[in-house]
């Protein structure tokens, strides 16, 4: 059968990768077909997994159904061969197709009205074996898969059911024979079958190996084989257009959208039980190689990733037949446990702890209800706790309006007003002038009309994608040599979700004000601006305070003031940089007997980090036990 997309060229390689991975030798797995299609995969592997297939437009499933358990039919209660029955008659009914695809009811050239005819007599009969119980449900689907097949050979179109020919093609000519599906004649271990959008059942779906073969372009597959879910449902819609396509709604994929598609296959591998992950993909689709990436490497374990590129004929209309070299990516992946999976703010904030969020985990408080990450910045840090309550505060307004924008706005529509803008200011990495352009619009605005969205499209294409501003509020940062590339795509969407799908109040307040309302149960992150170093929100030249040594006493201050309360506090900060050490520091650590652990696995940067509890892996606050060793900076 003509199917865009099929992937029967490419199953000796996806099994050569299966076999390198060691997993055609384990017994017992199951392998999720998520996108079954013809079901060609599940068809070639089901003598090697349990098999569990899946796919949003019904005769898809219906087909895969018949191939997969073709060989268990025997036609017993019938009590004869049903294609020789069918065939040995010349039989029509003027039914559906016979009246609305072909010349013999209406103006649509489809089929021949003989052919026409004679489908309707094929679908009739077999419904009519069914009803009467001469069939069972496996042999039901096996009829209809070889009738979707059969009707292949003598359609009047180009392959697909989208439209048909102003002209006969010879072959629509020939009678129609209804033949045997093909199928790889192995025996199955057994398969079950869903119709379902897969996005809605990803998450339930206990297998061991996911494999996904999406829509990779706007084709929408209801559309270009609506007349096959016609013939299956048997159902006689309302058809209308010259097509004599029924309503599609129903079968529409997102993912034949741009960006939706990002969207949901970041929730895919995000969401799925599976431990291994396969995926087909080819270079003329939606998502780039760079964002499949980033996405399976974000999930799985980087060491385990496998990208190969394999080159075979594809199928072709008037619009591919020019092009040569056609190729898919076949991507692999094993999946990370879920509390090895880190998150990374789409904000490139200074002092980001996105690198250092596995050591930070190791001395987390183990009973802690509540988290504040009370310094929020970038918010890496917090969006990674798993905690039933989480708050995010920044005294920058707007930073803490951009992590409210990645929470409340729909993230397709947020990725759209993004392009929608770089295509109106016209930026481009480097541009100065385009830059200036957006950058003096936004400024020009009142407070209370920028959008952080804007705020957002304006950050990507500044120097370092930095945030700055300056003493009046407006953004200063010069133009950069960095865009929205495919890296930023992928942090924006894994953070928007996960920033949706948690509990976590935001805040934009003093640190000082939370004191007096922090519970006994909560633990108190702080990232606090660096002493001994300069950045664009702690120099006082930006509108906002400066962070002097009388602000460091402050904290001390609350920190020695949350000890007093028994609540948990870490503190990450700088202790030495470029040959200075903060000697005020180690004396207040020191003086109360805190626990200090030195960070060293920043690489590149001349400054000594560290982190301050004021509590053991046992959450003793007794000062006694807890180790007055100073730091050697």
């Amino acid at each position: 059968m003509r199917f865009i997309g099929n992937k029967q060229p490419i199953v000796g390689e996806i099994e050569t990768l299966l076999s390198q991975k060691g997993l055609l030798d384990k017994k017992g797995l199951i392998f999720f077909d998520a996108f079954c299609g013809t079901g060609s995969v599940s068809d070639y592997f089901k003598d090697n997994f349990k098999i569990i297939l899946n796919d949003m437009i019904e005769w898809s499933v219906v087909y895969s159904k018949g191939k997969i358990f073709s060989h268990d039919c025997t036609f017993k209660k019938l009590g004869f061969n049903p294609f020789n029955f069918l065939n040995s008659n010349k039989e029509i009914k003027k039914g559906f197709f016979y009246k609305n695809y072909s010349p013999g009811g209406s103006n649509r050239m489809y089929f021949s009205p003989e052919n026409a005819g004679r489908i309707d007599y094929f679908r009739y009969t077999i419904e009519e074996w069914k009803k009467k119980n001469k069939i069972n449900n496996n042999e039901y689907s096996f009829l209809l898969a070889s009738l979707i097949e059969s009707i292949s050979l003598v359609s009047n179109t180009a392959g697909v059911y989208g439209a048909f020919l102003k002209h006969w093609d010879p072959r629509a000519k020939k009678p129609i024979v209804i033949k045997e599906v093909e199928s790889s004649g192995k025996k199955s271990l057994g398969a079950t079958f869903k119709n379902k959008k897969i996005e809605e059942i990803i998450d339930k779906v206990e297998c061991d190996i996911l494999y996904l073969d999406p829509p990779y372009t706007q084709n929408q597959y209801g559309t270009q084989y609506h007349i096959l879910q016609t013939l299956v449902l048997n159902d006689n819609p309302t058809i209308s257009t010259i097509t004599g396509s029924r309503p599609t709604s129903p079968m529409r994929s997102d993912w034949s959208k741009d960006y939706k598609a990002h969207i949901l296959f970041d929730r895919l591998i995000a969401k799925t039980r599976a431990k291994y992950i396969l995926f087909s993909y080819s270079p003329d689709g939606f998502m780039s190689k760079s964002f499949i990436e980033a996405s399976l490497k974000r999930y799985g374990k980087k060491e385990t990733y496998v990208c190969k590129k394999i080159s075979y004929d594809k199928y072709k209309n008037f619009k591919s037949n020019g092009k040569k070299d056609h190729f898919e990516y076949l991507f692999f992946i094993e999946k990370k446990d879920t509390n090895d999976v880190k998150y990374e703010s789409p904000l490139n904030y200074i002092g980001s702890k996105s690198k250092l969020i596995s050591n930070l985990e190791k001395f987390y408080p183990k009973d802690s209800k509540s988290f504040i990450d009370i310094f929020g910045g970038g918010f890496n840090v917090g969006i990674n706790v798993e905690s039933k309550k989480i708050i995010y505060n920044d005294l920058n307004h707007f930073v803490t309006n951009l992590i409210e924008s990645f929470r409340c706005n729909d993230t397709y529509q947020y990725i759209l007003f993004i392009k929608k803008n770089i295509r109106k200011f016209k930026l481009k990495s480097k541009d100065n002038t385009s830059y200036l352009k957006i950058r003096d619009f936004y400024n020009s605005l009142p407070s209370y009309k920028r959008d952080p969205r804007l705020l957002y499209t304006l950050i990507l294409y500044g120097f370092n994608q930095q945030i700055r501003f300056n003493g009046s509020h407006n953004f200063n940062n010069p133009v950069g040599m960095r865009w929205f590339n495919d890296k930023v795509l992928e942090k924006m969407i894994s953070f928007s979700r996960v920033i949706k799908e948690k509990k976590i109040d935001i805040e934009s307040r003093n640190y000082t004000d939370f004191l007096e309302k922090i519970s006994h149960d909560t633990f108190v992150y702080m990232d606090p601006p660096y002493r001994l170093t300069t950045g664009s929100y702690n120099d006082g030249k930006r509108g906002f305070e400066n962070w002097d040594i009388e602000s460091e006493k402050k904290m001390f201050d609350f920190a020695d003031k949350l000890t007093e309360r028994s609540i948990c506090f870490m503190i990450s900060y700088v202790a030495g940089h470029k040959g200075k050490v903060n000697n005020e520091l180690i004396r207040w650590v020191s003086d109360n007997n805190y626990r200090i652990i030195e960070i060293d696995q920043i690489l590149g940067i001349q400054r000594k980090e560290v982190l301050i509890m004021n509590y053991d892996e046992a959450k003793i606050f007794n000062k006694k036990q807890i180790s007055k060793k100073r730091p050697t900076i």
